[in-house]
């Protein structure tokens, strides 16, 4: 009911709601987030040829090192046949899907931007999925031997910001329109 009083004041007022102008930049950032993604995995594999050279060291600190991912975050899932790859295909599809519906309703401008990298980088991670059979990770921060993130690209430092974003926002953050129910 809420929802549709806005949308009617908003457009009394011959302006979109509020909402509207979050979708618009959200979907610019996805579409951002999944262009510098496919970008950087372009330049990794056609321009320094990584997946032949194997490792780039850039830095003392940070290296281009070729890994083929063919699981989910951290090894779980890991695809070992055209089947199972294609059902982790449908799998973030279906997780990305409802990110977008999630984007779609979200009211709050922070909680779209952070959908926003959720959503691009899994679309950058579905692309490589369904075209090369596994997901393209290069970037590896290293302090000697030791690693303190797996080897990852573009795509999955945005999923993991925006859902640190997300979850900053729901934990350390109030609005101060929840109640406490008396017992």
């Amino acid at each position: 009911m809420a929802d549709a009083r806005e949308t009617a004041v908003a457009s009394a007022r011959g302006r979109p709601p509020a909402n509207v102008h979050h979708r618009r930049l959200a979907l610019t950032l996805a579409a951002l987030v999944f262009a510098l993604d496919q970008f950087s995995k372009w330049v990794v594999i056609e321009v320094l040829d990584l997946p032949n050279r194997r490792l780039f060291e850039l830095l003392t600190f940070f290296d281009l090192r070729w890994v083929e991912n063919h699981g989910v975050s951290m090894g779980f899932l890991t695809a070992g046949s055209s089947l199972e790859r294609w059902a982790l295909v449908a799998l973030t599809a279906a997780i990305a899907t409802g990110v977008l519906i999630w984007l779609w309703r979200e009211k709050n401008r922070g909680d779209a931007v952070a959908l926003s990298f959720v959503l691009g980088g899994a679309l950058g991670n579905i692309v490589d999925r369904s075209r090369y059979g596994y997901v393209a990770d290069f970037a590896d921060l290293h302090f000697g031997e030791w690693r303190p993130f797996l080897i990852f690209n573009v795509a999955d430092a945005a999923i993991t910001i925006g859902v640190l974003l997300l979850l900053f926002r729901a934990l350390l953050s109030r609005d101060g329109k929840t109640s406490r129910k008396e017992v």
